[in-house]
């Protein structure tokens, strides 16, 4: 009879855990349930801090040694343009030269007139990125000391490189604006905001302004899961 009566109370103690066990698995997962997931989004439109500015130009003739000492003069023409336009020494360098043959090809006379065209560039390297905005259509002054340079847009290139300072205030702005939007969640719940259960920064990204591109608009949006109580 004793023996009947302790198995019974291991059966019913047994019981209880395991219920008091399914309630808390419920429990955990009802309160699995009870997320709500946000993004927040921050801005920033800034000024590029650095410009690189190609200014290429070709000439053609038959003797190499005659075309290497004509670039040399148009480069520093180019290069006297320039500094009289404000650009300092240091901002300004010769990019490399190439020579194509055009007479490679053909083994005949019905060839184009000049054996040579030679490549060369000056190359704008500067902070200073309002004076390449100001300068960046010199081709006319250029022209009319009869040197044609390839100034494409394509070719100037307006860099940004502040974003490791921006990060920071940047995240917490958007972390915030989660947190705005999760709160306006939960009010229309009618329930309380809790912690956060779980959060991911997104992937900053940097874009060029289609009519300004030396202004650059920075994003970033913040996934975060919040925890309702």
């Amino acid at each position: 009879m004793k023996n009947n009566i302790i198995s019974a109370i291991c059966v019913a103690v047994g019981i209880a855990f395991a219920g008091l066990f399914v309630f808390l698995g419920l429990k955990k997962n009802a309160d699995k349930d009870r997320i709500v997931t946000v993004k927040g989004l921050s801005t920033r439109t800034v000024e590029a801090d650095h410009a690189i500015w190609p200014l290429s130009f070709s000439i053609v003739g038959n003797d190499l040694q005659s075309l290497y000492r004509e670039s040399e003069h148009v480069s520093n023409e180019i290069i006297t343009m320039l500094r009289a336009r404000g650009f300092k020494s240091s901002d300004l360098q010769l990019g490399n030269i190439s020579v194509n043959d055009n007479w490679a090809s053909y083994m005949s006379d019905d060839r184009p007139e000049f054996h040579y065209q030679l490549n060369a560039s000056v190359i704008v390297s500067t902070d200073s990125v309002q004076m390449v905005v100001r300068n960046a259509g010199c081709q006319s002054e250029l022209l009319n000391r009869g040197i044609i340079v390839n100034t494409n847009e394509w070719q100037l290139e307006y860099q940004y490189n502040g974003l490791p300072e921006l990060k920071p205030e940047m995240i917490e702005e958007a972390t915030k604006n989660a947190r705005a939007v999760a709160q306006k969640f939960a009010n229309d719940a009618e329930c309380n905001l809790g912690s956060i259960a779980h959060a991911s920064q997104g992937q900053f990204t940097v874009e060029s302004d289609p009519y300004q591109p030396w202004l650059k608009h920075v994003r970033v949006v913040t996934t975060v899961d919040y925890k309702l109580d």
